[in-house]
């Protein structure tokens, strides 16, 4: 497993090591010893497999408000996707910007994300799976958006029609955002 700080503090892009040969490949997809040495290892109490059949569709950018809010372990295992994250810690040098992870079946990389940040990702490819681990359960009444195309984050998705839900089309603006995330 390699493990490097992404350009926001505090997230992480992970990359497994597969064991190849002629039969297919083996994968430990989480060492609970390795990501503790980086202060990452989190009880894990959910995981979640998200399947999108179509190519451009735009998920998120979702979080929960405390105490429900989440860290993130996310992964592709089937397809690709531009998996985003926004940070939105009040008093953090980043706050407002974001970054990005390209995951693939066969980059085998994962991000880490802390509670704190807003996450979503645009299909790639159709029939994109995705899984991901939280370490805090689904709590309908603390989960709130960050508009995918807020202007002021400025998140150069890789679709010019992207799909996107309803529900995340009303996602809030970046301004309007009182954020209870602290650094």
């Amino acid at each position: 497993m390699k493990i490097i700080e992404g350009k926001l503090p505090g997230t992480f892009e992970i990359t497994l090591d597969p064991a190849i040969d002629h039969r297919g490949f083996f994968m430990r997809t989480y060492d609970r010893e390795i990501m503790a040495q980086y202060g990452l290892d989190r009880n894990w109490v959910q995981e979640s497999h998200s399947r999108t059949i179509h190519r451009h569709v735009v998920r998120g950018l979702h979080f929960q408000l405390p105490p429900y809010s989440e860290t993130k372990l996310v992964r592709a295992v089937r397809g690709a996707v531009w998996d985003v994250f926004v940070d939105l810690r009040k008093g953090s040098s980043t706050y407002g910007q974001w970054d990005g992870v390209e995951l693939t079946e066969d980059n085998h990389k994962c991000v880490y994300v802390p509670p704190g940040f807003a996450h979503g990702f645009c299909t790639l490819t159709e029939n994109s799976d995705v899984f991901y681990k939280v370490d805090s359960p689904y709590h309908p009444d603390s989960e709130r958006g960050l508009l995918w195309n807020d202007p002021d984050v400025a998140v150069p998705w890789p679709t010019k029609s992207p799909i996107v839900s309803e529900k995340d089309r009303n996602n809030w603006l970046l301004k309007d955002i009182v954020s209870p995330f602290e650094i």
